[in-house]
């Protein structure tokens, strides 16, 4: 099965590739595989969604592709492929690889007439088991620990990632309102939930934003400014209420930053 996925020069180089002594240099050479792929995301323990779509690239470590649904760097994606033996680390026999993977980038694609938001996106295979936390939340990010930086895959998650800490606090709030269309979505893309607000205070990175509504931590929200003229996508970190007693929703932009 894994030979029949590869045709020509791409046969060619991935046989010579898998034949040649395996240094860390040879195992990162990343090769053109258009393999179709199964992305499974949990955003909370009650939200998830699927996508089916196409490898760019792929090595024994990583893969990179392209989503609809938006994603944030840190994030744990269940991935299912039908990999080329020669690339897995482990599951030799399976049909398909299936494999949990950590997001280390997300790109905005430059969006084309009504089509939906695209995101380019690479990530590093981690194991074939979620560390621990995830079960109990699956909202929350890692990166590659230190000592894990030379070495790949294996059963356990856990043996690669370590916690991973937000920057957005390294940025200055300001009090500044700026009227917002905040949307959540459901796992086709569809509204779902919207609400005109305001900020009560924003920096690059991320705001704080007046709501009525419960939106869990870890939900992706879409965020539009007329004012602005521009559509952002963010995480959420929080919900709260204030001693005033009026509800806030704490979010970090994900796709890019707020132009202050």
């Amino acid at each position: 099965m894994g030979r029949g996925f590869l045709a020509g020069p791409t046969r060619a180089v991935c046989q010579r590739n898998m034949s040649e002594p395996k240094t860390p240099k040879r195992i990162r050479v990343r090769l053109a595989l258009r393999l179709p792929v199964r992305v499974h995301c949990r955003e909370t323990p009650d939200v998830d969604w699927e996508e089916i779509t196409r490898l760019v690239d792929v090595t024994p470590f990583g893969a990179g592709f392209t989503l609809k649904h938006v994603i944030e760097k840190g994030r744990l994606l269940h991935m299912t492929i039908p990999m080329p033996r020669q690339l897995r680390v482990f599951d030799h026999v399976e049909d398909q690889y299936k494999v949990w993977a950590l997001v280390r980038y997300v790109r905005p694609l430059p969006p084309e007439a009504d089509q939906a938001p695209l995101f380019e996106v690479g990530v590093a295979f981690v194991g074939k088991r979620p560390p621990k936390s995830y079960e109990e939340d699956p909202g929350k990010r890692y990166e590659i620990a230190n000592s894990a930086t030379e070495q790949g895959p294996g059963e356990d998650a856990d043996e690669m990632l370590g916690p991973l800490h937000s920057t957005e606090r390294e940025y200055t709030r300001h009090n500044i309102p700026v009227e917002i269309l905040l949307e959540t979505l459901d796992e086709k893309g569809q509204v779902v939930q919207s609400e005109s607000t305001v900020t009560e205070s924003i920096s690059p990175k991320g705001a704080s934003l007046f709501t009525s509504l419960n939106i869990a931590g870890g939900r992706f929200v879409r965020l539009s400014s007329q004012q602005y003229n521009m559509t952002v996508f963010a995480a959420v970190r929080s919900c709260t209420k204030g001693a005033d007693g009026i509800g806030r929703v704490h979010v970090e932009f994900v796709d890019r930053e707020w132009p202050l």
